[in-house]
């Protein structure tokens, strides 16, 4: 009988990026004002090979009135005001921000950065320097792949702002998209797959079809994100696929099965993602982790950011 902490363990020997979550870490140890020279630093170096889309107005007009207000701030304002950010200080701001999509905190950073540049908003102090501890974790940042650049960059800004009861809160996200028209929708091809489940499972994800995406997995069934823990119950995994899969690009590449002895099915699938932030410049290297019950309805899915793109080709236990 398989518990979501046993399906967790499925295809054991796939190496994730775990340099993301130790990278992450290290970035949350710096001072506010590293961290907020460290995102600037950060999205300059990923602009020489990485073109940022630019936010859509509709994904952005949650955060109008917070950037209209940081514009007619003065530049200590303004400092003071990321500060807080970066600090999770208790300021309306902050607990504005604390709600928001992970979409629609990237746009807020993102346009205060082309403020910055502009002239705008306040830039980092001149003369200032990165402390040895930042300038290690700006280094290790370059070293890993784009993928995982943009991985890190969603992490060092999501949990930003004054949260009283992490979690607790509604949070704002982009109004859902529809889904694309039947006859504009595109079908993946898995080398060395052929399942209905799995085809449906990107295909559907790809249109943005989360209605009858969510169909395919079991009322208890449970998505395990790249390093968090499991969403148990189609309820909240609708939500995630709602707020934080709007306008992915699947591209499985390769994959295999397994079958187990009581009737459900393990697969691994291994390709790349490409997010709406980033466009089709750049993908993340994954693999997903399926068991499927005997009926083919998914038990469990993890998602993995795969440590290198040599994991593509490995496939098995």
């Amino acid at each position: 009988m398989f518990t979501i902490e046993k399906a967790s363990q499925i295809f054991p020997n796939t190496l994730s990026a775990d340099v993301v979550p130790a990278i992450t870490a290290r970035f949350q140890l710096l001072s506010a004002e590293d961290q907020l020279a460290l995102i600037w630093y950060a999205y300059l170096e990923m602009g020489r090979t990485i073109t940022v889309a630019a936010p859509a107005a509709a994904r952005m007009q949650f955060a109008e009135r917070v950037l209209n207000e940081i514009k007619a701030m003065s530049f200590a304002e303004q400092s003071k005001m990321m500060c807080d950010l970066a600090n999770r200080t208790d300021t309306e701001i902050g607990r504005t921000y604390s709600v928001w999509s992970v979409n629609i905190k990237l746009g807020f950073w993102y346009q205060l950065g082309e403020w910055m540049a502009a002239g705008i908003v306040a830039p980092i102090p001149q003369g200032y320097q990165l402390s040895a501890n930042a300038s290690a974790v700006l280094a290790s940042v370059q070293k890993v792949e784009q993928g995982q650049q943009i991985t890190l960059l969603r992490n060092f800004v999501v949990d930003m702002g004054y949260d009283p009861e992490k979690g607790a809160a509604q949070r704002v996200a982009e109004p859902v998209v529809p889904p694309t028209p039947e006859d504009q929708r595109s079908k993946v091809s898995i080398e060395g797959i052929s399942n209905a489940t799995i085809s449906n499972y990107m295909d559907l994800l790809n249109a943005n079809d989360f209605d009858n995406l969510i169909k395919l997995f079991l009322p208890d069934g449970a998505l395990q994100p790249p390093f968090q823990k499991p969403i148990v119950g189609v309820d909240s995994i609708l939500r995630f696929f709602r707020e934080d899969c709007q306008n992915l690009r699947l591209l499985p590449e390769r994959g295999t099965s397994e079958a187990e002895s009581d009737g459900f099915t393990r697969i691994k699938v291994t390709g790349k993602v490409q997010t709406p932030w980033f466009g089709s410049g750049v993908g993340m290297n994954v693999a997903w982790r399926f068991l499927l019950n005997p009926e083919g309805k998914i038990y469990f899915v993890a998602i993995d950011l795969l440590a290198s793109p040599a994991e593509l080709l490995k496939l098995g236990r």
